[in-house]
């Protein structure tokens, strides 16, 4: 892979502050050889196991075909990614099991099978266990050899994790401690061997966390939950009832679980991002083929504007998707490399690299999240009728994208994280948003600058308007910070709104970011549709933004100081107008043509 240029790494929610050269950012299209060899046979693996067992895989009825399946991923390497060789992986790199969720996305109720296992079953173990624990556990896990998962979640303890009810006691004897209690919404709690669980000690206020062999007993389990969608997968209610664990099986130290499900959830949120890349480009080219074989009044509905809207929007949304999680992803493995070359412990610096950009995660989950609920609902209706038949492969598709919104926190939380987040890092100053954020204060009672932008420079004006929108969240997020103070917290629907200006702003600078590397690399003229693709997202993103922001104004504010930001949000959200019918038109028709490539490269 190549070298980023990192003399000045960026910081998590650092964005928002400084501008990010093209060469710093990796994208999709530079993973090398190895990575792409290892994505094929991931994509193989995709089309001759899971494609045509996918009505049996959620019918359900074959106890035993999940499982197998599971195990064949074990046997080859897909479930060790990213553990280390030594204990039995493939200790691959961050960026890379992205690109392994990426492709396994495809695999509908497979792909939650997949990252309960690898993800949240496989990581705690990973980054919070002993060596022995890791020595006894971890090749079994990467094998597949056992299935893992992982019980957090109770009925009255969902987003507020830590107010779970299962308790744990330490026995007479000192030897073990004794698990009663409920967990709930638990993926491959069916089939699994091995449990990560959470419970409190006597009075404590954090949870801690316990490794569960299913051979310890005192497990049972309620049926398999009747699903909307991802009904392939296994999810049941999981009882523990005088569960005995012996005390070398806590994971990390007493107290320290909260955390550990914290930072494993980070880890979670930006693999989801990733994790729905597959799946979404699957429905495109299902609906692409469709559009192109489907005829109405004697031609092909292909040809039709409102088709050629459709099928743009699709490739668009999922370019700056694949444009923002791959970015994110490599400046997570520079972190954690650069951990790790300071003499950090490897696990210790992985969980460190995540955290450093617990915003990126946030937001990598709900935009792929999103994409992916926009994408599928388009493709139903592309095959109209037939979309809503489960004989055609957009219902199903509709049906298990509804979940990626939930889990991992649903995006509610994530975006209102996020905000609270960054507001926490500036309070620390460990980014300073103030300097800028008064220079913009400053800005809004000057005379605006005329100055013309220079055309000859790729991306110039486009680069300017990113400045622009980071401007409009200096302004709207730090006045609200200033009047609201300690009640922003409460204040829901405007961190909701500073949430929106984010993630925009991350999006379209990263599919900027993207395609101003790829002209630099292959040309511009090579680079056509990817410029039409960055274009229509930003002006996209330009309006998003205008409506949260103004709606968040008009939620604190009133009189003069409100006149002057809706005048500074009118001046920072200027740009010219693009003819997004003929770009769109143009995309839509290389798509008609080419079909959506498996792999964004």
């Amino acid at each position: 892979m190549e070298t980023q240029v990192k003399n000045n790494a960026i910081k998590g929610g650092e964005y928002l502050i400084r501008e990010t050269a093209a060469q710093e950012v990796f994208i999709p299209e530079e993973f090398n050889e190895e990575q792409r060899m290892m994505a094929q046979a991931c994509q193989d693996f995709v089309e001759t196991e899971i494609f045509p067992n996918a009505d049996r895989i959620d019918g359900m009825k074959e106890p035993d075909l999940v499982p197998s399946i599971f195990k064949k991923a074990g046997e080859l390497g897909l479930l060790g990614i990213s553990v280390p060789e030594s204990y039995g992986g493939l200790g691959m790199s961050f960026n890379t099991s992205m690109l392994i969720a990426d492709i396994v996305g495809a695999a509908g109720s497979f792909s939650t099978t997949y990252g309960a296992h690898t993800g949240i079953g496989t990581l705690p173990i990973l980054y919070y266990g002993n060596e022995e624990q890791k020595k006894k556990y971890l090749p079994k896990l990467a094998t597949g050899e056992w299935a893992a998962c992982y019980c957090l979640t109770e009925p009255d303890a969902g987003s507020d994790a830590n107010s779970g009810k299962t308790k744990a006691v330490l026995s007479e004897d000192g030897k073990h401690y004794i698990i009663n209690g409920q967990k709930m919404w638990i993926s491959n709690a069916g089939f699994a061997d091995l449990f990560i669980v959470f419970a409190k000690i006597g009075d404590d206020k954090n949870l801690t966390a316990f490794i569960v062999e299913k051979a310890f007993g005192g497990i049972t389990m309620n049926e398999e939950e009747k699903k909307m969608g991802i009904k392939g997968s296994s999810t049941r209610q999981v009882f523990f009832n005088d569960c005995k664990v012996p005390v070398e099986n806590m994971l990390s130290d007493r107290e320290n679980g909260f955390k550990i499900a914290v930072n494993i959830l980070n880890i979670g949120r930006i693999k989801l991002g990733a994790g729905v890349l597959g799946g979404v480009r699957t429905v495109i080219n299902h609906a692409i083929t469709y559009a192109k074989d489907r005829k109405q009044f004697g031609v092909s509905i292909a040809s039709f504007g409102a088709i050629k809207h459709k099928l743009a929007e699709m490739a668009i949304q999922t370019y700056a998707t694949e444009s923002l999680c791959y970015r994110s992803g490599q400046d997570v493995e520079d972190k954690i490399n650069a951990l790790i070359a300071e003499g950090m412990d490897e696990a210790q610096a992985k969980l460190k690299g995540v955290e450093q950009f617990a915003i990126e995660c946030a937001i990598a989950k709900v935009h792929g999240s999103e994409v992916l609920d926009y994408i599928v609902d388009e493709g139903v209706q592309v095959y109209g009728g037939m979309g809503f038949s489960a004989d055609a492969p957009m219902e199903r598709a509709y049906r298990d994208a509804r979940i990626a919104r939930i889990y991992e926190g649903t995006n509610e939380i994530n975006r209102m994280l996020m905000v609270g987040m960054l507001l926490r890092k500036a309070m620390k100053g460990e980014l300073d948003i103030m300097t800028p954020g008064m220079a913009v204060s400053k800005e809004l009672t000057s005379v605006p600058s005329f100055a013309s932008v220079d055309t000859s420079v790729p991306f110039a004006a486009e680069k300017e308007v990113i400045k622009n929108l980071k401007k409009v969240f200096l302004m709207v997020g730090g006045k609200a910070a200033m009047t609201l103070a300690d009640k922003i917290n409460d204040e829901q629907e405007i961190m909701l709104n500073l949430a929106d200006v984010m993630i925009e702003i991350y999006a379209a600078e990263s599919a900027i970011l993207r395609t101003e590397k790829l002209i630099s690399q292959r040309g511009e003229e090579a680079c056509k549709v990817h410029i039409a693709m960055t274009q229509v997202y930003l002006t996209e993103a330009v309006e998003k933004i205008n409506k949260a922001a103004k709606e968040a104004i008009g939620s604190f504010t009133k009189g003069d100081e409100q006149k002057v930001m809706l005048m500074g949000l009118k001046r920072y959200t200027k740009m010219d107008l693009v003819n997004t019918k003929e770009l769109r038109r143009m995309i839509a028709d290389y798509l008609i043509d080419n079909g959506h490539s498996k792999f964004p490269w």
